[in-house]
């Protein structure tokens, strides 16, 4: 999946450019993200990219004195890139608009917006908000994203756009910041995080995060629960996950659920609802024998590969679709 820009003569108007391009005006040494290709016209002027980093994501709005009271705290592979678009036909605005609509197009959360032509207030975008962003995460490289700290030769304005998606790979957020630099400068920094989650193979659930699930989807993918290869034995890492689980059924006895086993296409059709069901089976007997979980209470099913929740044509998609889920089940049966 990339974002994709096309030449604007209209806002809607667009023709096909390449992600991964590199330009004769961009600096030596640069690689465009294929996530999110440039605006028409940009040039690569700064870039750093590092293999791990911690970063802080901004969602909300500058309160008190100079502070931003949310944050999603990651780490991961951060990319940020630095765009020049030296012209007099294009204003920052415009340039913010192209870049918010793609994100909303290839269906991005969108965690924060806004721009002002007076760059005041503290809102996502203003002048305050920024800061407080680039304060958290400096950049330690130097060269031109500097305008992007700098005061304006001009009273242009400034834009931010905080993003979210989930991808097969795992979490990927974009934070784009557009200003208007001069009459004839509009510089744009985008942040791409690539979250990295599952360095240890140890990442699992909570309790807190199995309610927050249920309550709002009805059902929850409990992360954490492994199993021996091509097996239906549970790995003893999966222990932090059960005690999670059980902990969440333990102070909900009034609900009852299903414990879906899922897996990826590769191999029969009946091989893997099988093994699914086997792998849903195993969880709800340790839940039961070693957790002291009511029977009755839960009831395995496997479905193998019937419901991918993305595409069996990578690795990182089939690791994502081998799952156990856990389904509230209501009414009588």
């Amino acid at each position: 999946m990339r974002i994709i820009f096309k030449k604007v003569f209209s806002i809607a108007a667009f023709v096909l450019m390449a992600a991964g391009s590199v330009y004769a005006d961009d600096i030596d040494g640069v690689t465009e993200h294929a996530l999110i290709t440039r605006y028409p016209g940009q040039d690569i002027r700064w870039q750093h990219i590092e293999n791990y980093m911690p970063y802080r994501v901004p969602t909300g709005p500058v309160v008190g004195y100079g502070e931003i009271d949310d944050w999603i705290d990651t780490q991961g592979r951060v990319t940020r890139t630095f765009y020049k678009y030296e012209a007099t036909d294009r204003t920052f605005s415009e340039i913010y608009k192209n870049y918010l609509d793609a994100l909303t197009a290839e269906n991005f959360e969108i965690l924060g917006q806004g721009f002002s032509d007076t760059r005041r207030g503290v809102e996502v975008g203003s002048r305050k908000w920024s800061n407080v962003l680039f304060k958290e995460n400096p950049t330690t490289k130097p060269g031109e994203v500097g305008t992007m700290f700098a005061g304006t030769s001009s009273s242009g304005g400034a834009g931010s756009i905080v993003a979210t998606k989930e991808r097969a790979a795992g979490t990927v957020y974009a934070i784009i910041n557009v200003e208007q630099h001069a009459d004839n400068y509009v510089g744009t920094l985008i942040d791409i995080i690539e979250v990295a989650v599952a360095e240890t193979g140890l990442v699992s659930v909570d309790a807190e995060a199995i309610g927050s699930d249920i309550e709002e989807y009805g059902r929850v993918v409990l992360d954490g629960i492994l199993f021996e290869f091509d097996q239906a034995v549970l790995k003893a890492e999966s222990k932090p996950a059960l005690s999670a689980i059980a902990a969440y059924l333990a102070d909900h006895k009034d609900k009852n659920f299903y414990v879906v086993g899922h897996t990826d296409s590769v191999g029969t059709f009946s091989y893997n609802s099988k093994l699914s069901s086997a792998r849903a089976l195993a969880v709800v007997k340790a839940l039961t024998s070693d957790y002291g979980i009511a029977t009755g209470r839960l009831e395995p099913h496997g479905i193998g590969p019937l419901v991918p929740i993305f595409s069996n044509g990578t690795d990182a998609g089939r690791e994502r679709n081998r799952r156990v889920e856990l389904v509230e089940r209501r009414g009588k049966e």
